[in-house]
């Protein structure tokens, strides 16, 4: 397909999933990396309440609260 038929197809609203190779999709600056952290047993405790609470994984709770705090405490780079 060419690409101005591929934006054709787009500016249509219609399905262009078909026609992208998404097996090497990333998104910029969401790349992972592992870490690992030692929590204290009471800790883990609260954040597994938490996750059952919410119905998540405990690694969910510790990245979306870890966000949260990043987001809304870091001073914006220059």
């Amino acid at each position: 397909m060419k690409a101005d038929e591929f934006d054709e197809k787009f500016d249509r609203g219609e399905d262009i999933s078909a026609e992208l190779d998404l097996t090497r999709a990333r998104r910029p600056g969401e790349e992972q990396r592992r870490v690992n952290v030692d929590f204290p047993a009471w800790m883990i405790a609260a954040l597994d309440r938490e996750a059952r609470r919410l119905g998540v994984t405990r690694q969910s709770v510790i990245k979306v609260w870890l966000a949260d705090r990043l987001e809304h405490h870091t001073t914006p780079a220059a």
